[in-house]
């Protein structure tokens, strides 16, 4: 599998491509397409096309969770003609109106009506094997001590505390063990990782790559994590998005950390 960086946060030198404070990866295997995430803006679509990559044909979308950062691309994929009917696959609460403080909106800024007249949206709030080897994680359940529930904004219609249960992840199960490709990681790095083990049936994570959510977390917690990537023996970290520049200076004495950028390209075997 083919994994290309479309939009994050940082870019890289000599590349010439745009970034934002956002995630978009380009998943490609078994001559399907699957767009992970679509950032803020339509700037995934111009990267893609600065990169010779057609979005036309893409098979799936897959939503990591329903922030705007996530989502707000998918209002500009409205104006692609797609070669085939393209699969929407998202939790549940994904599409729910959210907002962050007191009048700050940070979900789907366009109509689910109008989505569902483009998309097949296929709604999964359980593990879901999007291609062979390639499984959506569905919610992900909070049982680690060091990542118990706790809210990010509200619901916009109920005004309830928002627990982002629709925030998951993609496990792909490599040759070396999983591959673990996270969006935000609001449900907690370490409950997706055990959780991935659990649904592939696989005790060996041999990469994540993604968002952390460690930006603004304390050095307890931060040192936790550290130590529980070191207790899975990772072969290799690309943290990125939302990570936060102090954790990823962290991880880097004592982990196999990797930077990534828009433009980056690896291959997951």
């Amino acid at each position: 599998m083919k994994l290309t960086v479309l939009v994050e946060n940082t870019t890289l030198i000599d590349k010439y491509l745009l970034g934002e404070p956002g995630l978009s990866f380009l998943l490609e295997a078994g001559g399907k397409k699957i767009l992970f995430d679509t950032g803020y803006s339509d700037v995934f679509i111009k990267n893609a096309k600065l990169l010779g990559i057609p979005l036309e044909d893409l098979d799936y979308i897959v939503i990591s969770h329903g922030h705007n950062d996530h989502v707000g691309g998918l209002k500009h994929l409205l104006n692609l003609s797609f070669k085939k009917s393209v699969k929407l696959i998202a939790h549940s609460a994904a599409f729910e109106p959210k907002l962050y403080g007191k009048d700050e909106k940070i979900g789907l800024d366009i109509p689910l009506e109008v989505l569902a007249e483009k998309f097949e949206i296929c709604y999964k709030d359980k593990p879901f094997e999007v291609l062979p080897g390639l499984i959506f994680l569905g919610e992900i359940p909070r049982i680690s001590e060091l990542e118990p529930p706790a809210p990010y904004g509200k619901k916009l219609l109920s005004g309830m505390d928002d627990f982002l249960l629709d925030d998951t992840a993609l496990a792909f199960k490599s040759k070396n063990g999983l591959v673990i490709i996270t969006g935000c990681s609001h449900s907690g790095i370490v409950n997706i990782c055990e959780y991935a083990k659990k649904v592939c049936g696989c005790n060996k994570i041999s990469a994540i790559i993604g968002g952390l959510h460690l930006l603004r977390a304390d050095d307890s917690r931060i040192n936790k994590t550290v130590d529980y990537f070191k207790a899975q023996n990772l072969d290799v970290i690309y943290p990125c998005h939302c990570t936060g520049f102090d954790t990823i200076c962290k991880m880097y004495q004592s982990l196999n950390v990797k930077s990534i950028g828009v433009g980056s390209e690896m291959e997951l075997f």
